[in-house]
């Protein structure tokens, strides 16, 4: 199969690659969501010696940068309150955290969540989380210039693989809310 973005060597439907998604992701997957079934999301097995954005579209190609986004964890505090979100933006792009993040949740201090939280609360691994089986009852925000992508390369759950999926599906996700001036 020929993904359709970039140029992999290895590209499959994410339903035949649900054994190397993390159990969240994978359960997501297969189940589909909003009108966008499995067959309509691509698995992308690459190193996870180079998950990382910088050194990833390096190696796979400096035009991804602009077809890719990033999942960002946030904590949000008010009071002994403690709201945790999940923030995507273009890889070009960084989450307004203390601005836009913070007044859309109510918050009166936000920050990244610290790698523990992030990856214990969302069963995936650090450098590989991704909006595709967070937790339902967290506040997804989207950069709508994510939305408008025919197709985006996100984390696959695991360092190891990313997921190609149409940027409309991110929207239908759980929790899913379009926040302008998210990716500054």
């Amino acid at each position: 199969m020929r993904a359709p973005l970039g140029t992999f060597d290895d590209a499959s439907p994410a339903a035949d690659r649900l054994d190397l998604l993390t159990p969240p992701v994978a359960e997501a997957v297969a189940a589909g969501w909003g009108g966008f079934a499995a067959d309509r999301l691509v698995f992308v097995d690459t190193d996870p010696a180079i998950a990382d954005t910088a050194v990833f579209v390096e190696h796979y190609g400096a035009g991804l940068l602009d077809s890719s986004a990033n999942c960002v964890v946030v904590a949000g505090k008010r009071g002994a309150e403690v709201t945790l979100a999940a923030c995507v933006v273009l890889s070009g792009t960084r989450v307004d955290v203390n601005g836009v993040v913070r007044k859309h949740l109510g918050a009166r201090k936000e920050s990244f969540a610290p790698m523990d939280t992030a990856v214990g609360e969302t069963g995936m691994e650090y450098g590989g989380i991704t909006p595709i089986g967070l937790p339902a009852a967290w506040p997804l925000l989207l950069d709508p210039a994510v939305v408008d992508e025919e197709w985006v390369l996100i984390g696959s759950g695991r360092r190891r693989g990313k997921l190609i999926v149409p940027g409309k599906a991110l929207a239908a996700l759980p929790g899913a809310v379009m926040v302008e001036g998210l990716g500054i």
